[in-house]
């Protein structure tokens, strides 16, 4: 007879408080420690990117700052703003807080879902029946506009989105995020990408960003920090604002000839999460677009995708970023003496 293990603690790597950080006055993802590091490592480079007065590095140096210390409290404070919203606020679409259902998603999306659970299943039946992913875009837009203007307290989506919801905060993780990624995602991601994880998702962020005119327009170059990544357009009516991808973050020169995707409502892009990728610049009307993050620590506890070395591991909150300590020994309680 065999203990059974406890529930799986998730970590973040410590990495995260110092890189990555990006300044998008000069479009570049940082490493920060200090200032003595930062003029060394990349003094030129923000030199050619305008960064040439005494006053202008000084700024930089005090965003950094600011960056790292949000960053090291941001655990708390999102769990502060999930208690308050839980316990405060009332959703205009109360529907969408239950588990999600089959009848929500796309036939299309519900059949490329069981064909990849069937036997045989194969990479090229599953591209034949891979079209849409979600059908109730509109019910679950019409929640978000109800929450992004009430008065409950916001965290950013992300480190370069400024607008947007993060939804663990809205309590919808559990009932709509969470049965995606088991349900649906794992079997299409086992076929689609087998050797980056596809197989063994456990973890996941998941959030929704908005690009509006007067507020975010675009998006810089980036790879994220996740082994996979969902993509889905939610809507409204916009121009512009297209997907852009390249190679993979270690050979960024790939970036000169971009291949551009343009966003269709109610449809997903699926991409690997170390892809370069950014966004172009939106034309008019708003964008609103929902993004997963998918993990799986089986392969990220052996490289952390952001600092590229083995993860220092820290204790964070929820799924935090995917990382897990060692599983507990299984113990023969019926051989102890």
């Amino acid at each position: 007879m065999a203990t059974a293990a406890g529930p799986r603690r998730f970590c973040r790597c410590a990495c995260f408080c110092y890189q990555d950080l990006y300044s998008a006055r000069y479009g570049l993802h940082l490493r920060f420690h200090d200032k003595q590091q930062l003029r060394r490592e990349y003094g030129a480079l923000l030199r050619s990117r305008g960064c040439v007065s005494t006053e202008d590095f000084l700024q930089l140096l005090e965003e950094l700052e600011q960056e790292v210390q949000r960053r090291r409290r941001l655990g708390q404070e999102s769990a502060a703003r999930k208690s308050v919203i839980t316990s405060s606020y009332r959703p205009a679409r109360p529907d969408i807080y239950s588990s999600l259902q089959d009848a929500a998603l796309a036939p299309e999306f519900l059949a490329a879902t069981e064909y990849s659970a069937s036997p045989g299943a194969d990479l090229d039946g599953l591209l034949q029946r891979l079209e849409t992913v979600s059908a109730f875009c509109q019910i679950l837009l019409e929640e978000l506009e109800h929450f992004e203007h009430s008065d409950m307290p916001k965290g950013r989506p992300n480190t370069m989105n400024n607008y947007g919801v993060l939804l663990q905060e809205l309590g919808l993780d559990d009932p709509l995020v969470t049965p995606l990624r088991e349900r649906f995602l794992q079997p299409l991601m086992a076929l689609l990408y087998p050797d980056c994880g596809g197989g063994r998702l456990d973890s996941h962020r998941a959030f929704v960003v908005k690009y509006a005119l007067g507020q975010d327009l675009e998006l810089g170059c980036h790879y994220d920090n996740a082994e996979l990544t969902l993509n889905v357009a939610l809507g409204k009516a916009f121009t512009g604002g297209a997907l852009y991808f390249g190679g993979f973050f270690q050979a960024p020169a790939a970036l000169m000839e971009p291949l551009e995707v343009e966003h269709v409502v109610g449809q997903g892009v699926l991409h690997r999460g170390g892809q370069l990728h950014g966004a172009q610049r939106l034309g008019t009307g708003e964008r609103w677009n929902l993004v997963v993050w998918l993990r799986a620590s089986a392969v990220r506890n052996r490289l952390c995708p952001m600092c590229c070395r083995k993860p220092d591991l820290v204790d964070d909150e929820g799924f935090s970023d995917g990382f897990t300590r060692e599983e507990p020994a299984m113990a023969d309680v019926c051989a102890l003496t």
